[in-house]
This record gives C-alpha cells, sequence and structure tokens, in this order.
C-alpha cells in the first residue's frame, strides 16, 4: 500500500511511501523513487507518526515533494522525470492506498483480525447451496478464529453456534446477498423456530445493527477471489469423506451451480439411500483427481453397494459409463508446505470445532495430513486435513491468543523416588512434610498408552542453578525456560545441541558427552556437532527414547558436566534449588549435589570425568583470573611449547574422531591461551613466575626496559617449571597478590586487545559491545560504573562486575606503566 508521509526537514510539505513491513502498529516505509534500494527504509508508529492516505495532500492543499534534506531521492527522480508530478502519476498509477480508517479515528494502527469485534454481524452462505446466505453475529474472535451465531438465535441455542477463521470464503460483508441478487434465507434446520415473519423482522434488525456499526472492508481484502472451475456433471473425482473419518471415496459431479460452485456426491450404489452431497468449489480442499490414491499408496474406499473385491477405477468408469476429471480441475495435489511426519501442530477438532488440540502428524501424503489429536478419544482422534486447512495452527497458538488447548491424555508413570523438595512460601493449605513429599520427576505428555511412552514433557533449563566449569553462566541465561513437548530423542536432541552452543569449550563438552551411556536405557543414536574456534567436531551421542528413562538421563548429563542436577531437568525450579547449589562458584566450591566431596573422587556411581582432575581443581580453587596477553607481532625467538592450546585441540579433535577419549589431553587443554575464556589453572604459575622474573630485572629500569623484559619472559616462562617445593607457596602468593600483569601497556591496546582481555574473564558475555563501540584500552581506562550502566545499557550486577575487571587493568597500569 500507498500513503503520504509528513517531511522531518520541512513538516508543511509531504512525500509519498510505500509500505514493505508491518508489524503490528509499526510499519517499515521506503519514500518513491528508491525502487528497490532498501536502505534508506524507516521504521514508523502508526499511533504517532503523521501518515495520511495517497489523495489527502490534493484535497488539503498540501505540498508533495521530496524532503529537501534528500539529495540522492531528488537527483534520482530529476534523473528520469521532468518534475515531481509527472513522477508521481507514473508511480501511482495502478497502485492502492492505504485506507484513511486504518491511519485515523478508532481503527487506527489495528491488525485486520483485530477489526472483527464482538458484536460485528456478516454474512454466511449456507452449506446446502451457494446462494443462500443468513447474518451471523461475532460472539468471539480468537486470533481471528471465529465464533459465529445465526442472527435470530439467543444463547439458549450455542449448540448451533460456528466456528470459520475470518478468511473463509463462506464469509462476506453484510449486504453481499443483496448486492448480488442472492437469497437471504434462514439454514433449513433453523427455519422451524419462528414464523417467516419473525425471520423477516430478524433480517431487518440485522440490517440496522450492521449499519450503525459496519465493519470495516478492509477485514475482506486477504480473501482469496475463487476462480472458475472446469467440471462438468457426471464427471468422476475423489474426496476426502465428510462423513466416515479416515476416508477417502470416489465421488461424482451432481450439478454445476454456475462458474463458480458445484455440487458433489457420494458415490452409493445400495438400494434406497438418501444421497449425501456437498457444496464445492475449485480451490475445495480435499478433492483430489482419480487414482490420486493409487499413486500415494492410500486406500480408496470401495463405494456402497459395489460389487467386486477390489476396487478398479478403469472397470467402475466403464460400467457407469462417465469420466474422470482430467487433473488440470484441480489445484496442485503435490504441495505439501515441507510438512512432515512426527511434526507437533494445534489442530481443531472436526467432532467439537470449539476444541483445539494437540496433534501429531502421522503421515503426508501429496497435500493431505494425517493427524492424531491428543487428548481425544478414540476412534475419534485422527483424522485427515489439506495443507492449505485453517483448521491447523503452529504449536504455541493457543498460548499466543489465551485459547485452552485441550491437554493430552496423561499415562501412568511409576513414581521415582522420594527427594526433599522446597514448598513454597505461601501455601494456602497445610502441606504434608517436605522431606515426605513424593516428587514424579517423569512428567511426559503423552499421547495415549501406546504411544505415550516416547513423548515427553516439557524439559527445564534452571538458569539459577549451578552450570558447573563447563558451561557458560550467561549463555544459559540466555536459552530458553523449557524444550518440548515432544518425542523424547528430538526433545534431547535439541536440549543437548544448545547445551553444547553454551559451552565454553563445544568440544570440550561434545566430548565428555560422547561417553554417557548406560545398560539399563534403550537408546537411540543421534550426530551431535560442535563449533569451536573455526573448527568443526562430530560426534555419536546416546540419547533415551522412553519418557520415563528422561530423569534419570538428564541427571547423568549434570553428573558429566559437573553441574547442578537440576540445570536441567522434568522438575521445575521455581525458588531455591533443592540441591543447595547457590553457595557455588566457578573457581570455589566445596560441596557437590549438596554433599561434602571432591572432585577428584568419583561421584553419583560416575567416575571423574578426568582421572587427573583433582590438582587442576585446587589450583583453581587457589588462583585469581590473570591475564598475559600475547605478542601479536614475530619474535626473534618463537616458542610453541607442548602445552600450547593448537596441540590441544589438536588433540581433542583426534579424540573425537577417534571415539575415545584421550586422558593426555587434559592438561595440555588447561595451558590456554589469552583469547580462551576459560582462565585455567597454568595460569598462577606463569604469573607468579613473571612477577618474580621481573622484580628481580630491577625496579629502576625504565618502563620501556621493563616492557621488553617481561615481553621476553613471558615467552620463556612457558616453559618454565618451578621446583614441587615452591607451588603452593606460589599459590599462596598469588592469592595474597591477586594483581593482573601485563605485558603491554593498556593505553596502546586495540579494540581486538581489549576484547581479547575480556574474553578472558567472567565476562565474556559482553565482549561484543566493545566489539561493537570499538573501545580501545585509551577507552577502556576511562570507562567507570556511571559510564558503563549508561552506555552500555547494563544491570547493575554486570555493571559492577565488568568494572572490577576493569579496575584490576587500571591497578596494573598504575603499577607497571604510570612512572
Amino acid at each position: 500500500m500507498k500513503l503520504e508521509v509528513a517531511n522531518k526537514s520541512s513538516p508543511d510539505s509531504y512525500w509519498v511511501a510505500t509500505i514493505i513491513t508491518t508489524c503490528g502498529q509499526l510499519l517499515l516505509l521506503r519514500f518513491s523513487g528508491y525502487g528497490d534500494d532498501r536502505k534508506a527504509d524507516f521504521w514508523c508508529d502508526v499511533m504517532t507518526a503523521e501518515l495520511h492516505p495517497v489523495g489527502w495532500c490534493t484535497q488539503n492543499n498540501k505540498t508533495l515533494m521530496p524532503p529537501e534534506d534528500n539529495i540522492y531521492l531528488r537527483k534520482a527522480i530529476k534523473e528520469k522525470y521532468s518534475d515531481w508530478t509527472e513522477y508521481l502519476v507514473q508511480d501511482l498509477t495502478g497502485s492502492r492506498t492505504a485506507p484513511a480508517n486504518l491511519l485515523e479515528g478508532p481503527l487506527r494502527g489495528k491488525n485486520t483480525v483485530d477489526l472483527v469485534v464482538e458484536g460485528s454481524l456478516l454474512e454466511l452462505q449456507d452449506v446446502s447451496g451457494p446462494s443462500l446466505y443468513w447474518p451471523v453475529r461475532v460472539i468471539q474472535n480468537v486470533g481471528g478464529r471465529l465464533r459465529l451465531r445465526y442472527a435470530g438465535l439467543s444463547d439458549d441455542h450455542q449448540a448451533q453456534d460456528t466456528w470459520l477463521f475470518y478468511l473463509d470464503v463462506r464469509l462476506r460483508p453484510l449486504g453481499w446477498a443483496l448486492e448480488n441478487r442472492l437469497a437471504l434465507e434462514p439454514p433449513t434446520g433453523l427455519r422451524t423456530l419462528k414464523s417467516a415473519a419473525a425471520w423477516q423482522e430478524v433480517l431487518q434488525d440485522a440490517r440496522l445493527d450492521g449499519q450503525k456499526s459496519s465493519l470495516p472492508l478492509e477485514v475482506f481484502k486477504d480473501h482469496v477471489d475463487l476462480p472458475e472451475h472446469s467440471f462438468n456433471t457426471g464427471m468422476k473425482l475423489e474426496m476426502v469423506s465428510q462423513w466416515q473419518q479416515l476416508q477417502i471415496c470416489p465421488v461424482s459431479v451432481t450439478k454445476v451451480y454456475n462458474e463458480i460452485y458445484f455440487q458433489v456426491t457420494l458415490d452409493d450404489l445400495s438400494v434406497d439411500t438418501k444421497p449425501r452431497f456437498v457444496v464445492c468449489h475449485a480451490n475445495s480442499l480435499g478433492i483430489l483427481p482419480v487414482q490420486w490414491c493409487l499413486k500415494n499408496g492410500v486406500g480408496l474406499e470401495r463405494p456402497p453397494g459395489y460389487e467386486g473385491q477390489d476396487f478398479d477405477w478403469a472397470d467402475y468408469l466403464k460400467q457407469s459409463g462417465t469420466e474422470a476429471a482430467p487433473d488440470a480441475c484441480f489445484p496442485d495435489t503435490w504441495q505439501n508446505r515441507g510438512f512432515a511426519k512426527d511434526m507437533w501442530l494445534e489442530a481443531v477438532n472436526p467432532h467439537q470445532r470449539e476444541e483445539v488440540c494437540v496433534a501429531q502428524i502421522t503421515q503426508v501424503r501429496g497435500r493431505l495430513l494425517w493427524l492424531r489429536l491428543e487428548g481425544v478419544a478414540k476412534p475419534l482422534s485422527e483424522c485427515i486435513v489439506d495443507v492449505e486447512s485453517m483448521d491447523i495452527f503452529p504449536v504455541g497458538w493457543c498460548e499466543a491468543n489465551a485459547y485452552t488447548l485441550t491437554p493430552p491424555f496423561k499415562p501412568v508413570c511409576q513414581k521415582q523416588k522420594k527427594i526433599a523438595v522446597v514448598q513454597p512460601e505461601k501455601q494456602l493449605a497445610p502441606s504434608p512434610p517436605p522431606e515426605t513429599t513424593p516428587v514424579n520427576l517423569c512428567q511426559p505428555v503423552a499421547v495415549d498408552p501406546a504411544n505415550g511412552r516416547y513423548c515427553c514433557s516439557k524439559i527445564f533449563v534452571n538458569h539459577r542453578c549451578f552450570s558447573g566449569p563447563y558451561l557458560n553462566k550467561g549463555r544459559i541465561a540466555e536459552l530458553p525456560q523449557a524444550v518440548g513437548p515432544g518425542k523424547c530423542t528430538l526433545v534431547l536432541k535439541e536440549l543437548l545441541s544448545m547445551l553444547i552452543n553454551a559451552a565454553y569449550k563445544p568440544g570440550r563438552v561434545l566430548k565428555e558427552l560422547q561417553d554417557l551411556e548406560d545398560p539399563s536405557w534403550d537408546c537411540h543414536e543421534e550426530t551431535l556437532k560442535a563449533k569451536y574456534k573455526g573448527k568443526t567436531y562430530r560426534s555419536t551421542i546416546r540419547i533415551v527414547r522412553l519418557a520415563d528413562q528422561i530423569p534419570d538421563f538428564c541427571r547423568k548429563v549434570c553428573v558429566k558436566l559437573q553441574c547442578c542436577p537440576n540445570l536441567f531437568s522434568p522438575v521445575l525450579v521455581t525458588d531455591k534449588c533443592p540441591e543447595n547449589c547457590s553457595v557455588q562458584t566457578k573457581t570455589k566450591y566445596t560441596y557437590y549435589y549438596g554433599k561434602k566431596r571432591k572432585l577428584s573422587k568419583p561421584m553419583g556411581g560416575e567416575e571423574a570425568a578426568e582421572g587427573d582432575l583433582a590438582k587442576p581443581a585446587r589450583r583453581r580453587k587457589k588462583r585469581k583470573a590473570i591475564f598475559v596477553q600475547k605478542k601479536r607481532r614475530s619474535s626473534a625467538v618463537d616458542f610453541t611449547p607442548a602445552g600450547s592450546p593448537q596441540d590441544s585441540e589438536e588433540d581433542e579433535e583426534m579424540a573425537l574422531q577417534s571415539g575415545s577419549e584421550g586422558t593426555s589431553s587434559e592438561p595440555r587443554e588447561d595451558h590456554t591461551d589469552a583469547s580462551s575464556v576459560d582462565v585455567t589453572s597454568s595460569r598462577p604459575r606463569r604469573a607468579a613466575t613473571l612477577r618474580r622474573a621481573f622484580s628481580t630485572t630491577g625496579s629502576q629500569e625504565t618502563p620501556e626496559c621493563r616492557r621488553r623484559s617481561t615481553r621476553s619472559l613471558s615467552a620463556y616462562s612457558n616453559k618454565y617449571q618451578p621446583p614441587k617445593g615452591q607451588d603452593m607457596q606460589m599459590e599462596e602468593e598469588e592469592e595474597e597478590e591477586g594483581q593482573l600483569v601485563l605485558d603491554r601497556n593498556p593505553l596502546e591496546w586495540s579494540v581486538d586487545e581489549v576484547v581479547q582481555f575480556i574474553n578472558s574473564t567472567d565476562c565474556a558475555s559482553l565482549a561484543n559491545i566493545f566489539q561493537e563501540q570499538d573501545i580501545d584500552g585509551q577507552a577502556l581506562l576511562l570507562l567507570t560504573l556511571p559510564t558503563v550502566q549508561e552506555c552500555m545499557d547494563l544491570k547493575l550486577g554486570p555493571a559492577i562486575k565488568l568494572c572490577h575487571q576493569i579496575e584490576r587493568v587500571k591497578v596494573a597500569f598504575y603499577r607497571q606503566y604510570a612512572n
């Protein structure tokens, strides 16, 4: 649509713009003259911007001209046209203007769906004939799905209410039938409720009500204009039965009303049967060409009274002396819209249309979907719908529109062992003691007893729980609160993929998960991948298939990743974790699973992730994060020590490819460079060595001499290993000093070096802000808490955390370079 927009540079002038995208009351506009160039697109709010329909300026003697400050636009138009008027005539010819009632007045800024309010009146086509209409009143509007009641009926006739989507071709604006010389009569089944005179009075009242609050015609702008059909009387075709569940039957065209509508009747060869027919058009859902079932491997029902074991279309057409409708008469029969088996969606229950159920696609054939409706008793739980059906919706549609979704049947699930539960603070009634309250860890959303065991409910990501040494707390916080419901393997694959991406080193987590196995599990193998520093690692992970094994699987994954067993679990932790994991931190934790244990000991019947974890764990407890900036320039002496990150990554990659875990790669991986997020236990030795070497070089040297000596020592210190007796002494010295040692003046840091430093701290998730705002070393040293909060738009907690790291750089700067 096109509209006229006020120019910011001169408020009395306007220019024409085209709507590119709508998002609620927000419009993305592009000034006429830019063609397909998107560089000058701009957003505006319908509720606040000065927008008018095309023609408003002419009516109100306002000037139409391109913005004066937009030299590019003026030049582009002037190159092709002599004046603005000539260009506008060319641009607006055949275009569509935005309606005035959407730009001003009570309908301003509303979506099309929102225009259909309760009490609105429309006309509904009768199912028995295309030329019969009757007014209906909107009782409820759920995201465009309308609950309609025939005019003349009261609340006592709720059973007669009809549910249709607002785009249904049977719905027309009030007055449509009269304009098109069609009959206005109540449906056949309702005519006996009132006399003919009473129905006429109802019709007059409906027309008066419609005139007082007429429905905007914009509601019908997206209605599809029905094409002309090419069916003839006597033609045969196949159709999804509207009378029998899950059947596709032979039908015949028995009447052609006009070029738009025709009548289809179910073939029935038995004696004394009442014909069953339905009104169709060229785009009707469920009509299929002859032989469609044969080509798609679907069974076709024999007509009642048909003699013979197997139905054959060639014999049937020959016996009846009829012809098959040509394929050209039908819409694209292979369009599947990307639907696939086992996908989940929300669908209307065809037997109770006010009900919307969880549904799973059991098979896809051409443009037809076979659905199994959860929470619906058999045999009514299955149905066939077209991919273009207005009775299917994406998962979450009911929640988004505040409508009740029919819940699935819950299976009988064996209760797990009793565990302590923290009761909510506000309790309306006394509850049993927390120690004896059984909690069912298995809460699968199931279907029926046959298939429910393979489907699970939500698996929650409890962001407040302890995330352990492998997972980045900031990235965990960005994950969705829950995954599922759905098929167990699909839900768990999605969950594990998210955890791998939330790791400091995704390849390391992938390697840990590779050895996850239990003989009692019913497993399915899935290939997962991890990307880290430009490399892609792949590994086959065993994932449980049964819902009742999910709690045990989640718990053992947590054991493997050394995090709280409730970090991801079928149980939602609403307040305080039962494991009391909040007392733990990344670098210092003495409690694990609520018990005093060291990391080097086996936990919960599981082996430690690595046999030599105890030593690094002790050092991690003692050390402070230390940043030693590596030189980007090549130096005369170039060391690549055995513990370099290159070796570590290669070993890790080889271990993943071979499918075995090499324990020798663990110590090497702990020696990581400054770009790594996880600052490891080798740093205290290295930093203490630097400080000791630095102090022996003499404090009287110039800053430049100190910088040179520090650089050379930083290269040498990779090989330096102090005597074992000095190990604890250096760690204690490190804890006492706790100060950063830099090998380069922070005033000279580039933006990349600043980002590298931030990545080496526990504020790694904020590194992209420094990159985006081009913060170099000088700017870093000028940052304060108010500046960080205001310029980076951070909350107080993360801002304080970041400023602590900045203060460490400042202190190191004053100690090493300020003289």
